[in-house]
């Protein structure tokens, strides 16, 4: 077997393993944050700041959610990292952007964050600050799920089907789910454009 059969393989064993049940409540989720004229954060560091960045241009497009992330505002993410350290630079913008019970934390993370390892500790003080509000909290993480597995309301945990991968399947599956998400009829209220041209 080729190095390419066996990883679209895997990625299809993990794509037969999405529980379908936890994406429904996250579409219901994301739909009721807009109804409620909430705001959607999305949070996420490496890949899943790109995914994160990605996914902010197609919630505000296609689906209407005003929709953030803080590490595409460069100069303010560096600015707490130096001066402030890595572990605050999320719970302080979440603070500064006035998050209330009325928000979305959405969590792209392998680990899903642990404080005990010292793995993406921004996310878990952000994960309890967004709880501190009432703020309703999901994700697509990896692994276990990390904080973000035992703490959000909804949230799909990426099944490892290769030690070997998980980083790369679990980045690549936030951005499936998320292509999902913003094709959900409940969620999506605009037409993508190659789609809408006859």
């Amino acid at each position: 077997m080729s190095f390419s059969e066996m990883y679209l393989n895997e990625a299809i064993s993990i794509i037969k393993e999405i529980d379908r049940t936890t994406v429904e409540k996250i579409a219901k989720i994301l739909k009721d944050t807009r109804d409620r004229n909430g705001r959607v954060f999305i949070l996420g560091v490496g890949g899943g700041a790109a995914n994160a960045s990605h996914v902010v241009n197609d919630f505000r497009k296609l689906a209407g959610l005003q929709t953030y992330a803080p590490t595409d505002n460069v100069s303010e993410l560096t600015a707490r990292t130096n001066d402030e350290g890595w572990a605050s630079v999320f719970i302080e913008w979440l603070k500064t952007s006035r998050l209330s019970g009325d928000d979305l934390v959405f969590i792209f993370s392998v680990g899903g964050g642990n404080l005990e390892k010292n793995i993406s500790p921004n996310l878990v003080s952000a994960i309890d600050h967004a709880k501190s509000v009432g703020a309703s909290i999901c994700g697509v993480v990896g692994r276990d799920g990390g904080y973000t597995g035992k703490m959000a309301d909804a949230a799909i945990i990426v099944p490892t089907v290769s030690l070997e991968r998980i980083t790369p399947h679990t980045e690549a599956i936030q951005m499936l789910i998320a292509h999902l998400l913003v094709s959900h009829p409940s969620v999506q209220t605009h037409e993508t454009k190659w789609e809408s041209v006859k």
